[in-house]
């Protein structure tokens, strides 16, 4: 069952809702500098209510964005928003809540907030996207099925964007195995595109959900696209690529994940093939780790679940002097392994700089990478 946001539409503020939406109806003011305003200021509401000069004042606002603030009908239009999500049971979350998808919350053009829909976790322990291009060969489609049915005994939610071909069929594979699947729209929660899919959509709200960051009236338009794909690289531990050509949506979703530090797998394939040049491409050029199975994807993500050893063993004592961000990634490495991204939330500390650390301690000998990025003591 799915957290439901303390900004959820039955919150008993929907004012901070209506600001918090506003936000992002404004133009000029996108996801990284509505951040820095609410930062600033303290509050969705507070944005609003500070004057034109206190706005000014914020590094990178200036006099055109002030001024955009306070003559903006975007309350008014952020109404609309509620009203329908009251209506239709969605939720409304903010990078700030903790049903938030952890994972994107780390990374820096991560949406505002997520209207959501449906009935699952989007924290997960275990989550990757499979993508490929919507011209999926049976071949593509098959090995879709088998990777996803696998990872779903494994405990691994599935994410995609609901497209045709190997979208469409991770989602409906997953469905199949009983496991959760969620969908990445580029459009409003009002429309599901391709409508081919509105049958698939709805099966997936009762073990999964239907996400977007775009409000309603929002069309499938080009350019929402890749700002779609940023969102399914980013909550995810790992992308999946199973068929793609030299061009597309799957090769920039792969591009995200590897900018964000995230594994990304691929699917090989004859060099004649168009839709296996992509995942050639990305294999070559070490973007991509070559897999054929998802025994190969448990495996380098170090989710075999195999039984830990119950020899005890003795730890090793730190010869050292630790700084103090050192001392917070050893704290949490001694209670148990984790990867970067899990590290940065549990030490407190930006993924820079987990990884800065982490890089110390490897040169002192004290932690050792596994398969999957994961980092332990050694």
């Amino acid at each position: 069952m799915a957290n439901i946001s303390i900004f959820a539409v039955v919150d008993s503020q929907p004012t901070t809702t209506q600001y918090l939406i506003a936000l992002t109806r404004i133009p000029g003011v996108g996801d990284v500098i509505a951040k820095k305003l609410i930062a600033y200021c303290g509050s969705p509401e507070a944005v609003f209510k500070q004057s034109r000069t206190a706005l000014e004042k914020i590094p990178n606002i200036g006099k055109t964005l002030s001024e955009a603030i306070h003559r903006s009908d975007a309350l008014k239009q952020a109404e609309g928003e509620v009203e329908f999500a009251q209506k239709h049971g969605v939720s409304v979350i903010p990078y700030f809540d903790r049903t938030y998808p952890e994972r994107l919350k780390h990374c820096i053009d991560s949406p505002l907030l997520i209207y959501f829909k449906g009935n699952t976790d989007l924290n997960t322990a275990r989550m990757v996207s499979i993508v490929g291009t919507r011209n999926a060969t049976r071949q593509g489609k098959e090995l879709t099925d088998s990777i996803a049915e696998a990872l779903v005994s494994a405990n691994v939610t599935i994410v995609s964007g609901l497209a045709f071909g190997i979208d469409i069929a991770a989602h409906k594979a997953t469905l199949k195995a009983s496991g959760s699947t969620i969908g990445v729209l580029a459009h409003g929660l009002d429309r599901i595109y391709p409508p081919e899919h509105a049958t698939v959509a709805k099966e997936m709200l009762a073990n999964g959900a239907l996400i977007s960051e775009f409000p309603t009236g929002t069309k499938p338009d080009r350019e929402n696209f890749p700002k779609r794909n940023r969102v399914v690289a980013g909550m995810t531990d790992a992308t999946i690529v199973v068929e793609a050509g030299m061009k597309g949506g799957a090769l920039i979703t792969a591009e995200l994940a590897n900018s964000y530090n995230r594994d990304v797998f691929a699917v090989p394939g004859r060099v004649t093939d168009t839709y296996s040049q992509g995942c050639n491409r990305l294999i070559m050029q070490n973007r991509a780790a070559l897999i054929t199975s998802a025994d190969d994807i448990l495996m380098q993500m170090n989710w075999t679940d195999q039984a830990k050893s119950t020899k005890p063993t003795n730890q090793k004592r730190l010869l050292i002097d630790l700084s103090p961000d050192q001392e917070k990634v050893i704290g949490v490495l001694r209670v148990k392994e984790a990867r970067v991204d899990e590290l940065a939330i549990s030490a407190g500390l930006s993924l820079s700089r987990v990884a800065s650390v982490l890089l110390e301690l490897e040169f002192e000998g004290l932690v050792t990478s596994l398969p999957g990025k994961v980092y332990k003591l050694q």
